[in-house]
C-alpha cells in the first residue's frame, strides 16, 4: 500500500496520486504518472479523457485534509464531493502526455461540515485543467 493510499479511501489503482511535492496548511502540490497506466480505472478504451482531471484534483483535496488531520494527531473526516464549479479544460485527453502531472489544490474555505478548494492540473508547465470543488464532511472517525 502506498503512503498516500494509507491516508485516503482510494485504494489500489484508484489511488491516482503518487507523490507529495510540498504542502502547508493552505495548499498542496503533488505529482503522478498514473495517467499513463493502462490499469487506470478511469480509462475509456484506449484513452483517459481530460474530464478525469477533476478526480485528480479531488484526490489532492483528500490527501491535503488527511495530512492536516495527521499533523493535528487526528484522522480526517470522510468527505463526499458535492460540486464542481468553474471547471475549464485545456486539452481533450491526458493518457498520451509523457511526463508527470502536477496537481495543486488550494483550500478556500474549511469548516467542520465542509471544505472548498481550487485546483489546477498541469503537465510540463502547461495548464490542463482548473476549477473549484466542494466537499461535505461526515463524522470524524473515533481514534
Amino acid at each position: 500500500m502506498s503512503a498516500l493510499a494509507a491516508l485516503i479511501p482510494h485504494q489500489a489503482d484508484m489511488c491516482l496520486l503518487e507523490r507529495v511535492i510540498e504542502w502547508n496548511d493552505e495548499s498542496i502540490h503533488l505529482e503522478t504518472t498514473t495517467h499513463r497506466s493502462l490499469q487506470n480505472p478511469l480509462r475509456s478504451g484506449d484513452e483517459l479523457h481530460a474530464v478525469h482531471l477533476c478526480e485528480y484534483g479531488a484526490q489532492a483535496m483528500a490527501v491535503h485534509g488527511a495530512l492536516q488531520a495527521q499533523a493535528r494527531g487526528s484522522t480526517a473526516a470522510p468527505g463526499m464531493l458535492v460540486s464542481l464549479r468553474a471547471v475549464e479544460f485545456h486539452c481533450d485527453r491526458i493518457d498520451d502526455l509523457p511526463g508527470p502531472l502536477h496537481i495543486q489544490a488550494q483550500c478556500l474555505q474549511a469548516s467542520a461540515a465542509s471544505q472548498q478548494y481550487s485546483f489546477t492540473v498541469s503537465h510540463a508547465g502547461t495548464l490542463l485543467a482548473q476549477g473549484r470543488a466542494a466537499v461535505v464532511l461526515g463524522e470524524t472517525p473515533a481514534a
